[in-house]
């Protein structure tokens, strides 16, 4: 018996949130007594999933799955977790982790969490808090099926080192060619990818027009973050529909957001409620992101964020 775990790798890289699923898994793991075991699908440097706690990691190699492909990633860990007798399994709660979660769980006859953002309450019974309604509220959730599907918010875990011997073996599982086929992916490979990103710099209508976007690339290069943009920005074409952030896009889950001439509708709030610090830049004081903001500037966007990359600027060269 263990707790499985996917530890997500993009490229043959580990994610940041990998080290996060796995961390959460060892604590979990701790409370029940047991081992965590990770499973990898076309993953390079394996052994460093042991700096998290991992026992056990079964690594796949499979062609048919060198892009994401749900059902069948869902295959290869279901059969994981039956073949190590999980009475857990950890996924993520990403894009892909999401996809993948309720396949995983119908697979095992699980019951299904997603957005855990803490260690389960206890054990026996099986009870842990996620967020629930676009995080506007919390939940404590038991699960009594024997076997648990666990889906660990971003960022609400954190990376925890915990230095564990480390074994790794193959594993060939069966995998089905599913109803879904990749005919190609374009990415973005030449900044920071808002999933991933720690920081988040957002521009809104405030900006006037995509040729004062430099002004949101400036600032975020400065603090080394992902530019993201707000709905109607999107819609008009100033930004690709990549960028959008929101209920409606993608959500953010990031260590600091900082929205620019964004006014803070619903939608957009409800995509960017999990980040831990929210600042925002506006020149109406009544704007309604004020009020779900940490930190609030009331001026100009093109008055205060020339001058705050200044300082930025400044700060770092005296703390290099």
């Amino acid at each position: 018996m263990s707790v499985v775990v996917f530890a997500e790798s993009e490229n043959g890289k580990f994610k940041k949130i990998a080290h996060e699923a796995v961390s959460y898994a060892k604590g979990i793991a701790d409370m029940m007594g047991t081992q965590v075991t990770a499973v990898t699908i076309n993953a390079e440097g394996t052994s460093e999933l042991g700096n998290y706690g991992a026992s056990k990691v079964l690594e796949v190699s499979n062609d048919d799955l060198s892009t994401f492909n749900a059902e069948g990633y869902a295959d290869a860990v279901a059969q994981a977790a039956k073949n190590e007798g999980a009475e857990v399994v950890v996924l993520t709660s990403s894009a892909n982790g999401k996809f993948m979660a309720p396949l995983v769980a119908v697979n095992l006859e699980a019951g299904y969490v997603p957005n855990a953002t803490e260690l389960p309450s206890s054990t026996s019974p099986f009870k842990v808090k996620h967020s629930v309604f676009t995080n506007k509220a919390f939940s404590n959730t038991e699960i009594n099926t024997p076997t648990k599907v666990i889906g660990l918010a971003k960022n609400a875990y954190g990376v925890k080192e915990n230095n564990t011997d480390v074994a790794s073996e193959s594993f060939t599982p069966s995998i089905s060619k599913g109803n879904v086929e990749v005919v190609s992916v374009d990415k973005a490979t030449d900044k920071v990818t808002i999933a991933d990103a720690e920081i988040v710099v957002s521009g809104g209508r405030g900006l006037k027009g995509p040729e004062n976007w430099g002004l949101i690339e400036d600032l975020a290069q400065t603090l080394g973050a992902a530019t993201a943009c707000s709905k109607p920005v999107s819609d008009m074409g100033w930004r690709p529909h990549s960028e959008h952030v929101g209920q409606t896009g993608k959500p953010v889950a990031s260590n600091l957001y900082i929205a620019v001439g964004i006014s803070g509708a619903i939608q957009h709030l409800a995509g960017i409620n999990a980040s831990k610090v929210k600042v925002v830049i506006n020149n109406d004081a009544e704007a309604p992101f004020f009020k779900a903001a940490d930190y609030g500037i009331v001026g100009d966007a093109f008055e205060v964020v020339p001058q705050l990359i200044e300082k930025l600027k400044a700060f770092k060269a005296q703390n290099a």
